[in-house]
């Protein structure tokens, strides 16, 4: 063996040390997090079911937690979108109250009836406590990119029980078409032992059964691009409609509590009077519904307004809960129309509807894998594929950039908040005459 090999071996020892240390400490910290999170969210969830009348205080719930982000929460408010920031820019560390009060905020919109989810609450509290091993280790910028990183893979892992998915999560949602490799092993290391952590506390993760799955055929793969399609502009649809509704309901109403308080006023009626209750929260027993039985086909698109009528007017909790939702009973709606058991298509459903909203195809495949069996994993890479690709320069993190652009040429580094004023601009420039 050289000395240079050696040499890089020698080197390799204190990487390895310092990385599985550092990882290891975040883990714990999320997986622990993650776990009072899940039991919090499992109180909230039986309370409101167990007390009806509670939807009515959604426009006070709602009002509360828009009056506690305006007081004390306006440096931490973009949430997922300031931690993608910061690892792409870092400037200083974030700030610890971001964990508590998405905590809050989440526990409290669901308690009232808000229809939210929770990866984005776990991702947040990850990073947030992350980052705060930034000043006691006095790590430097790169370190840190790669601590946050870490962060929000141990959140989203030991939310969902998904460590393999969601270790690549965090390498993978930064910017669209490109990975982040250099953080591997803290995503890997921390995905894996917080899940550990959270299953220490006594977490137990929802299990969803696909009996049987068909062998690879021709049709089911044509009909995994058709599906994939329709996912990816389900997931498009998501994204653009949260967006639009938040920006619209930022411009008419300058008092941002104000905002959540409508939201909930519009929402609490509409649940009591319709009895919508399947719609809102989690939504966890119709996910589980849409393994077992057929159900009925507007159910997709009903979450869908639900959840896009609460997190644009203001309320805390994650996107990616109520894309499960919607994509599982959209698939369960399809798969008589392609022929298809009903079962596969809502697992299949449930993973590439979130792939195209998030465009994170490789971690959604790896999570149908581990939550359905490696059987899927054909099936569900075609699916991921064809909804990261149908559902377009959009997601639901306005802050990913653009690493390496679908199928049309984009500037690298812009993020997709920005997408729209720089396409603005190239019609500006081409209607323009030239001279």
């Amino acid at each position: 063996m050289s000395q240079t090999n050696r040499s890089e071996h020698f080197d390799l020892l204190p990487y390895l040390a310092k990385w599985i240390v550092l990882a290891g400490l975040v883990a714990v910290l999320a997986g622990s997090a993650s776990a009072f999170f899940l039991f919090a969210l499992d109180w909230a969830t039986a309370t409101r079911t167990a007390q009806r009348w509670l939807l009515w205080g959604l426009p006070l719930a709602g009002f509360a937690v828009g009056w506690l982000y305006l007081k004390y929460g306006q440096q931490v408010e973009a949430g997922n979108n300031l931690l993608i920031d910061e690892i792409h820019d870092p400037r200083k560390v974030i700030p610890l109250r971001m964990a508590p009060l998405v905590l809050g905020g989440t526990v409290i919109s669901h308690l009232f009836g808000a229809s939210v989810g929770r990866e984005g609450t776990a991702v947040q509290m990850g990073g947030a406590l992350a980052d705060q091993l930034t000043h006691l280790f006095k790590l430097r910028h790169d370190d840190r990119r790669i601590i946050l990183m870490a962060g929000i893979s141990a959140g989203f892992a030991s939310v969902f029980g998904t460590p393999l998915a969601g270790a690549i999560f965090g390498l993978e949602v930064l910017a669209i078409g490109r990975l982040r490799y250099d953080a591997i092993l803290p995503c890997m290391v921390a995905a894996i032992i917080a899940d550990q952590v959270g299953l220490l506390w006594g977490v137990s993760h929802t299990h969803y059964l696909i009996a049987a799955i068909p062998h690879v055929s021709a049709w089911g793969l044509t009909a995994m691009v058709i599906a994939g399609a329709l996912f990816g502009l389900t997931g498009r649809l998501f994204a653009e409609a949260t967006h639009a509704l938040g920006g619209w309901m930022k411009r008419r109403i300058a008092y941002a509590p104000l905002r959540p308080l409508l939201g909930g006023a519009l929402l609490a009626p509409l649940v009591w009077f319709l009895d919508a209750d399947r719609y809102i929260g989690l939504g966890i027993p119709t996910i589980v519904e849409a393994f077992q039985q057929p159900l009925a086909p507007y159910d997709f698109a009903a979450k869908l307004a639900f959840t896009v009528a609460s997190l644009g007017s203001g309320f805390k909790g994650g996107e990616v809960t109520p894309l499960f939702y919607i994509g599982a009973t959209l698939g369960n709606a399809l798969a008589p129309l392609l022929n298809l058991p009903f079962p596969l298509l809502a697992g299949i459903g449930f993973v590439a509807v979130f792939a195209g909203a998030a465009n994170t195809p490789l971690a959604s495949t790896l999570m149908a894998m581990e939550l359905f069996g490696a059987e899927i994993g054909v099936y569900a890479g075609i699916a991921c594929v064809v909804s990261y690709l149908c559902s377009g320069h959009t997601g639901i993190y306005r802050s990913q950039r653009v690493g390496q652009a679908k199928h049309r040429p984009l500037p690298e580094e812009l993020k997709l908040g920005e997408l729209p004023a720089y396409r603005q601009q190239q019609k500006d420039s081409a209607d323009q005459p030239p001279g």
